[in-house]
C-alpha cells in the first residue's frame, strides 16, 4: 500500500510539472511557419507564391520626398503612426486568402462614381454573385494631396471614404486592387496646364512623355500617395494601355534616334522603371498591367525588358465574337517571355458604344462565353498560371468622353456574366441563380431583367423608361396632325396660328410635360441617393434635357400664341 501511494504521488507531481511547463512556454515560431506553409501550398492559385511582406520602405530615402522636399514631408507624429501601422500589417497572410483565380469587378471612377453608401449596398451583392475582388480605378476620385491636389475631382472620395471602402471590401471578402494609370490615359492629369510640359504630344492630353524631366517624379508621387492609403494591398494595377502618340515628342524622337528606333524599348523602359519603383515602395507587391502595348512585340523583346519579373499582363478583349485562338497566341507568347501568371479582362458594361445608355446583356454574355473557352484551355500552358479575370465596367472611353451606362443599369449584365463564369455557360441553373439574387427574370431577347429588386433597381427601371419612351413620346406629339400643320417652327417664330387648331393638342401637350416633370422629380431623388451632383447634371444634360426643354418651350409658345387670337403674323426682324 505504501509503495502504491508513493507511485501515485510521483505521477501526480510529474503531471503538475508538465502542465506548468506547457502553460508558461511561449508558442513555437516553427508551428506558425508550418501553418503559413500549409496556407500557401493549399491550392493551385497561391502555390509557389512569395509571401508578400506588407511593408512600405522607410529605411531608404523616399525618392519622391527627395525631389519634392517640403511638399510631401511627413510630420513626425505621422511617421510614428505609419511605422506603427506598418508593424501591425507584417504578420502572416490571413486564413481567408483566396485559393482560386480571382473574379474581379472593375469600378471605373472616371465618371459616375458611386457614393460610398451605395457601395455599402452593392458589395454584399457582388460577393453573393461570385465576385471575390474589386479593381478600383481611381482616376480623379482619389484624394490627392500637396502638389497633386489639383488632380482630384470636387467630389473625390475623402480619406475616410477610402477607409470605409476598404473595410467593406474586407467584410465581404473582396480583394481590393487599386488601379493608377502611369503612362497612357493620363488625361485627368495632363489636362491641367501645370502638367502640359509632360505631354508626349503637346496638343493632346492622352499620354505622358517618358523622357520629360518631372514625368517619373509625377508618377512616383501618385503611386506613393495611393499606396500609403492601401498598405495592405497584395496586387496593384499600373494601367499602361493605349499610350497614344508614343514616340512623337522631340524628347522621344531623340531617344529613338539613339536607340535604333526601338519603340518597344521606349515603352518598356518606362513601365519597368515604374515596376521597380513599386517593388521598392512595397516589398512583395504583385503588379498588373494591360497587355495591348506589347501584343505585337516578340517574346524575346519582352524578356529583354525584365518586365516578366515585375508584373503580370492582363489580356483584354470585350467583343462578342472574340477570337479565342488569337488570345491563345498571346498567352503562348507571354509564357515564352517568362511571365509566371496571366490575367484576363472581359466587360460587363461600357464597351458596346461610346454613349451607350442601356446595357446589351447578350453582347456581354457572348464575350464571357468566349473567355470561358480560354479559361478552360489554360491547363495546356505548363509554366504560366491563370491568376484571375477582371470584369470591366467602363464608365467612359476616356476622361473627355461622355458617360456610358450607369452602374445600376448594368447590374443584371454583371450578374449574368458572373454566373456564366461560375457555371461555364448561362444555363438554366445560372439563370435561376440570377433570378433568385436579383429578383428579376432575365429576357436576353430584350436585354432586360423584369421585376428587378436589387440595390439601385429603381434607377434601373427609370432609366429603362426614359430610354424607351422620353424621346419617342416627344417625337410622337411633334408628328401629330395639328402640330405639324399649325404649330411648325415657322408659325412659332412668327407667333402665327389659329387658336382653334392649337386647342386640339394643347391639353395633351401639357399633360405629357407634367407627367415627365413629375417622373423626373422622383428620378432625381433616386439618382442623388447613389451618385454625386455632377453625375446627375451630366446624365440629364446628355439624355433628358433636350427633350424636356422642347416640351416646355412648346407649352409656353402654345399659351402665348393662343392669347393672340389668330392675329396677323409677326415679322421676326421687327420683334426686337
Amino acid at each position: 500500500m505504501n509503495t502504491q501511494k508513493v507511485m501515485r504521488l510521483i505521477v501526480g507531481c510529474l503531471v503538475i510539472v508538465a502542465m506548468v511547463k506547457i502553460f508558461f512556454h511561449p508558442s513555437s515560431s516553427k508551428d506558425t511557419s508550418v501553418k503559413t506553409h500549409q496556407i500557401i501550398q493549399g491550392g493551385n492559385f497561391w502555390a509557389k507564391q512569395h509571401i508578400p511582406q506588407l511593408n512600405l520602405v522607410h529605411n531608404e530615402e523616399d525618392p519622391v520626398k527627395k525631389e519634392h522636399a517640403g511638399n510631401t514631408e511627413v510630420q513626425p507624429e505621422e511617421k510614428e503612426t505609419i511605422q506603427s501601422n506598418q508593424e501591425e500589417l507584417e504578420p502572416e497572410i490571413p486564413d481567408d486568402t483566396p485559393m482560386d483565380p480571382l473574379k474581379i469587378v472593375h469600378l471605373d471612377l472616371k465618371g459616375a462614381a458611386p457614393k460610398v453608401k451605395y457601395l455599402e449596398e452593392i458589395f454584399p451583392l457582388l460577393s453573393t454573385l461570385g465576385a471575390n475582388g474589386i479593381l478600383l480605378e481611381y482616376e480623379d476620385m482619389f484624394p490627392y494631396e500637396g502638389e497633386l491636389s489639383i488632380l482630384k475631382s470636387s467630389f473625390a472620395y475623402s480619406p475616410e471614404d477610402i477607409e470605409k471602402i476598404k473595410s467593406l471590401a474586407k467584410q465581404h471578402k473582396l480583394e481590393l486592387i487599386p488601379l493608377v494609370q502611369v503612362f497612357g490615359h493620363l488625361e485627368f492629369v495632363l489636362k491641367h496646364e501645370k502638367f502640359f510640359k509632360l505631354r508626349e504630344v503637346e496638343t493632346y492630353p492622352n499620354s505622358l512623355n517618358p523622357q520629360a524631366q518631372g514625368s517619373m517624379d509625377l508618377v512616383q508621387d501618385m503611386l506613393t500617395q495611393v499606396m500609403k492609403k492601401h498598405p495592405e494591398a497584395k496586387w496593384f494595377h499600373i494601367g499602361a494601355d493605349e499610350v497614344r502618340g508614343l514616340g512623337e515628342s522631340e524628347d522621344s524622337k531623340r531617344w529613338l534616334e539613339a536607340n535604333s528606333g526601338d519603340m518597344g524599348k521606349l515603352f518598356f523602359n518606362h513601365v519597368t522603371t515604374v515596376g521597380r519603383f513599386m517593388t521598392k515602395l512595397k516589398r512583395g507587391i504583385k503588379l498588373i498591367l494591360w497587355d495591348d502595348m506589347f501584343r505585337k512585340l516578340s517574346s524575346d523583346t519582352i524578356k529583354e525588358s525584365g518586365l516578366q519579373d515585375l508584373a503580370s499582363p492582363m489580356i483584354w478583349k470585350y467583343i462578342p465574337n472574340m477570337d479565342v485562338k488569337e488570345i491563345g497566341n498571346y498567352i503562348s507568347k507571354y509564357e515564352q517571355a517568362g511571365f509566371k501568371g496571366v490575367w484576363f479582362a472581359s466587360a460587363f458594361k461600357g464597351a458596346s458604344g461610346i454613349d451607350q445608355k442601356w446595357t446589351p446583356i447578350s453582347h456581354h454574355l457572348k464575350n464571357h462565353l468566349q473567355w470561358q473557352k480560354v479559361i478552360q484551355s489554360m491547363p495546356q500552358y505548363k509554366s504560366v498560371r491563370f491568376q484571375g479575370i477582371a470584369l470591366t465596367g467602363w464608365q467612359r472611353y476616356e476622361h473627355h468622353t461622355v458617360l456610358c451606362e450607369l452602374l445600376p443599369v448594368a447590374i443584371p449584365s454583371l450578374a449574368v456574366c458572373l454566373q456564366t463564369l461560375k457555371y461555364g455557360s448561362f444555363d438554366t441553373e445560372a439563370e435561376k441563380e440570377v433570378q433568385r439574387l436579383l429578383g428579376c427574370q432575365v429576357e436576353l431577347s430584350n436585354n432586360e431583367c423584369k421585376g428587378a429588386s436589387f440595390p439601385g433597381s429603381d434607377v434601373y427601371e427609370m432609366v429603362k423608361k426614359l430610354n424607351d419612351n422620353l424621346e419617342s413620346s416627344v417625337k410622337k406629339i411633334m408628328q401629330s396632325y395639328h402640330v405639324k400643320g399649325s404649330f411648325s417652327p415657322y408659325h412659332r417664330k412668327r407667333s402665327f396660328a389659329n387658336p382653334r387648331n392649337l386647342a386640339f393638342f394643347k391639353d395633351g401637350l401639357k399633360k405629357l410635360m407634367d407627367e415627365w416633370d413629375s417622373f423626373l422629380l422622383t428620378f432625381r431623388k433616386n439618382m442623388e441617393a447613389i451618385f454625386y451632383p455632377d453625375t446627375l447634371e451630366e446624365w440629364l444634360e446628355e439624355n433628358v434635357n433636350e427633350h424636356i426643354e422642347r416640351l416646355h418651350e412648346m407649352v409656353v409658345d402654345v399659351k402665348r400664341i393662343i392669347k393672340l387670337n389668330g392675329q396677323p403674323k409677326v415679322d421676326p426682324s421687327k420683334m426686337r
